[in-house]
Formats: structure tokens, C-alpha cells, sequence
């Protein structure tokens, strides 16, 4: 029974990991068309619809929250992390601005010390030291000097590892639903202000794809939940890297884009600490920076 179980986990984590993969090909695509600030609001406008009849099921007497200020924490960086993510996305290979979203396990655990006073194993500390290396040969392809994008995919990490700290502290108190509450409230309001100087009629293609990848998103985030609930984190984590992968393949089918082997060395460096911290039970799961 335990095996079917991690079966179906498995499967429904790589089926996660094709849609986030998806939602962030189809931010690139769209933001040949757009600028950053009305991706990010077409992103969070298309996922709160989404989610509505999920939201409007709980009733929202159930919203209410005595931690205002710790889902404005969760939010805003949240948020941020998107709109850095966002930006990575639409300067750097798609594969690259992925894999650095997906070194925040790292910065996760220096967060954690800091603010949660956890204090790191010594295999926890090793790993952090590998996949700081592996960020260091993707910030450097071929050796040449960094793109300074691939700093603003970095710094989206970092906020994603805040967002997520955040979210393990409000989960003490605060259900699933009410933590996609306010963010996916709070995201679409704020990222709504920057439209009053960046507002672009977008093109139906460019809509028609935001649409999708926010569905994509929804759904990614609905299958991870579902694969964390059949089996512990250590086991199903090293799957949620298999975005990286589709990723790849989007930027290459797409644009042709080919990772360099400094890119392919630190990938493999980031993924193998990656899995090493998911081995930490209280880590949260590993999501794009919804």
C-alpha cells in the first residue's frame, strides 16, 4: 500500500512539475508582448479566478484571521519573488531562470536559523555549501561574466525561501485555505497598481497563454498539495526537480536554447543539495513563487 501510495505521489509530483514548467514557458512567451508588471497581474488575476469557487466553497466567514500582518509578510515577498522570477524568465534561458528559483532550499535554511532559531545539521550545512557552488557555475556560463539577470533570479529565490519560511509559521495557526486567501487576494490588488503607468492592451495570443498558465499554475499547485499528502517530502521533493527538465525542453523546442556544460554542472550540483535539504522534514515543500 505504501508503494502505491509513493507511486501516485510520484507521478502527481512530475505532473506538477510539467505544469509549473508550462505556466513559466508560457511567461516567456508572453513577455515578448508584455512588460513585467502586467505578466505578474495577469498571473495573479487568472489564478484568484481560479481559485474562486474553491475559496467561495469554504465560505469566506472562514477567511477571517487574527494574523494580518504575517499574511501581508507572506504576500508581499511572495509577490516580489514574482516579479523578479517574472523578470529572470523573460532575460535568461528559461532551464537557467528555473533552476535558480529552485535554490531558495538553500536560502530557506539560513532564514530559518535566523528568524526561527533552527539550528542546521551538519549534513543540512554541506548542502548548502554544494548548491551554493552549483549557483556560482550557473551564474558564470563558459566562465564569461555573470548576467545580471541571473542576480534578479537569484534574488527571486531568496524572497521565494522568505515567502515560504513565512508560510510554515502561519500554518501553525492558519489553514491551507486561508494562506491562498491572502495571497492570491493580495497579490492581484497590489500587482493591479503598476498598471496605472505599464497598462498594455494585451494581445489575445498573449491572454489566451497567461489564461493557461494560470490554470497551469492552479492545478501545479493543487497536484503538489495532493503528492505531499501521499508521502513524506524526502521522498517526493527530488521529483518537483523534474521542472528544470521541462524547462529545458521548452527553451529548446521553442527558442532553441542549450544549456552550457558550467550551467549542466551547477544544475546537477544545485539538484543533488536540493535533494539532500528536502531530507529535512521540516522543510516546505518546493513551489514556483505562486
Amino acid at each position: 500500500m505504501q508503494s502505491q501510495h509513493l507511486i501516485r505521489a510520484a507521478y502527481c509530483a512530475i505532473l506538477a512539475s510539467l505544469m509549473f514548467a508550462s505556466m513559466s514557458a508560457g511567461v516567456r512567451y508572453a513577455s515578448i508582448y508584455l512588460p513585467n508588471e502586467m505578466n505578474v497581474f495577469l498571473r495573479n488575476i487568472f489564478g484568484l479566478l481560479f481559485l474562486m469557487p474553491w475559496i467561495l466553497s469554504k465560505g469566506i466567514a472562514h477567511m477571517k484571521t487574527r494574523r494580518l500582518r504575517s499574511h501581508l509578510l507572506r504576500s508581499l515577498s511572495g509577490l516580489s519573488a514574482m516579479y523578479c522570477f517574472f523578470y529572470a524568465i523573460a532575460h535568461l534561458d528559461l532551464a537557467e531562470a528555473v533552476l535558480l528559483n529552485y535554490s531558495s532550499p538553500f536560502f530557506i535554511a539560513l532564514i530559518a536559523l535566523v528568524w526561527l532559531g533552527e539550528r542546521p545539521s551538519g549534513k543540512l550545512v554541506f548542502a548548502i555549501f554544494l548548491g551554493f557552488i552549483g549557483i556560482c557555475f550557473i551564474l558564470t556560463p563558459q566562465g564569461s561574466a555573470p548576467n545580471p539577470a541571473a542576480f534578479v533570479g537569484l534574488l527571486s529565490a531568496f524572497l521565494a525561501a522568505l515567502a515560504m519560511v513565512t508560510i510554515r509559521d502561519l500554518s501553525r495557526t492558519e489553514p491551507t485555505i486561508r494562506i491562498v486567501f491572502y495571497f492570491t487576494t493580495v497579490s492581484t490588488l497590489v500587482s493591479a497598481l503598476p498598471l496605472i503607468w505599464a497598462w498594455q492592451t494585451p494581445p489575445l495570443t498573449a491572454l489566451m497563454v497567461m489564461a493557461l498558465g494560470g490554470l497551469c499554475a492552479c492545478f501545479g499547485q493543487l497536484l503538489l498539495t495532493y503528492s505531499y499528502s501521499q508521502a513524506p517530502a524526502a521522498q517526493i521533493g527530488p521529483f518537483t526537480y523534474m521542472s528544470v527538465v521541462f524547462a529545458a525542453m521548452y527553451g529548446w523546442i521553442f527558442w532553441r536554447e542549450i544549456l552550457d556544460i558550467y550551467t549542466l554542472i551547477g544544475a546537477s550540483l544545485v539538484i543533488i543539495a536540493g535533494s539532500i535539504t528536502l531530507h529535512r522534514p521540516s522543510l516546505p515543500p518546493l513551489t514556483e513563487p505562486d
